[in-house]
């Protein structure tokens, strides 16, 4: 199969690796592969790798980040288009996303909200990627990564449309400014077609998300993976999102108060694509989205516990 594939390499456009980490023969082919491109394809426009197996002990994806800095060898000219790193879980640091970026200049789309435990890339380092690549228009990132400065370099006036940010919050940005209530409104009013993914990972502390959620952030997708009480953060979103919010996953604690803020939330996001909510609900939650939902695609609401996984049902 690697044979077959290798004897095409210098043609492919879009290339999605799929595979599980914890095997060394993986990891060889995934090298040998990127390796490969690196010397013989200058047609490559997309890259996506996704990892769904366990990091072994001690492993930290080096060789395969070594073998995506030779794709960024200067003598190659790969000129990559969209990069998307999210399922790949290995620590990047601001040097190997400074250089994709200057490699790379009509990047459209970079996202790089990977998950892992450490955030290596600071918010300089985001500021240069979007200078460097003056049409990005998508970019996932931490929310430690972000800053005013970096906020200030989409409000340039020669800044191309910016419409998606996807941002992913950790225990690290519990020591991070917050962007300010008026860059998120100067942004959303420079990009109106900019919408924002937020999700919460559940080592950020409660305290701190109240603080992240700003009232002009255009939020599509919001996911509160925190298990905590998250009764007043739902009013606030039902109050401020209702006309962008597309999709919602709760990760939280069952009560009558959880039950009535959702009602409400169903009545106000008529535009909601998805809900996801994972702990039990009132019979009359699942009727409220059903009835003032008419966009509904599926959902997750039980009113009795099952056990996990928990499947979307999907709406006829």
């Amino acid at each position: 199969m690697l044979q077959s594939l290798l004897q095409f390499l210098n043609q492919i456009k879009h290339l999605k690796i799929v595979f599980d980490q914890s095997r060394e023969v993986n990891r060889k082919n995934v090298t040998r592969i990127l390796d490969m491109l690196a010397k013989q394809n200058h047609k490559l426009q997309q890259l996506c790798i996704v990892c769904h197996g366990e990091n072994p002990y001690f492993y930290s994806g080096q060789d395969i980040l070594q073998s995506i800095r030779n794709i960024c060898d200067a003598k190659n000219q790969i000129d990559l288009q969209h990069i998307d790193f999210r399922k790949m879980p290995f620590t990047l640091d601001g040097e190997l996303v400074e250089l994709l970026a200057t490699t790379n200049p009509n990047l459209h789309s970079l996202f790089i909200n990977n998950r892992t435990l450490v955030c290596n890339v600071a918010p300089d380092s985001i500021k240069k990627v979007l200078r460097a690549c003056p049409k990005l228009s998508a970019l996932g990132v931490y929310y430690a990564s972000l800053s005013d400065d970096v906020f200030q370099e989409l409000l340039k006036p020669e800044r191309a449309a910016f419409t998606h940010l996807d941002i992913f919050c950790e225990r690290l940005d519990k020591y991070m400014p917050v962007i300010s209530e008026e860059l998120w409104a100067a942004v959303s009013q420079k990009h109106p077609q900019l919408c924002v993914d937020l999700e919460f990972d559940h080592t950020v502390p409660a305290c701190k998300i109240p603080r992240i959620l700003k009232l002009n952030i255009p939020v599509s997708t919001l996911q509160l993976n925190t298990y905590n009480y998250m009764v007043n953060q739902i009013r606030f979103v039902t109050q401020s999102y209702s006309n962008t919010l597309k999709k919602l996953t709760l990760q939280t604690t069952s009560s009558e108060d959880l039950n009535s803020s959702l009602v409400d939330l169903a009545r106000q996001c008529r535009n909601l694509l998805e809900i996801h909510c994972y702990c039990v609900v009132s019979q009359e939650v699942v009727e409220a989205f059903l009835m003032h939902c008419p966009s509904l695609k599926q959902y997750t609401l039980k009113v009795a516990k099952e056990r996990h996984p928990w499947k979307p049902v999907a709406v006829q």
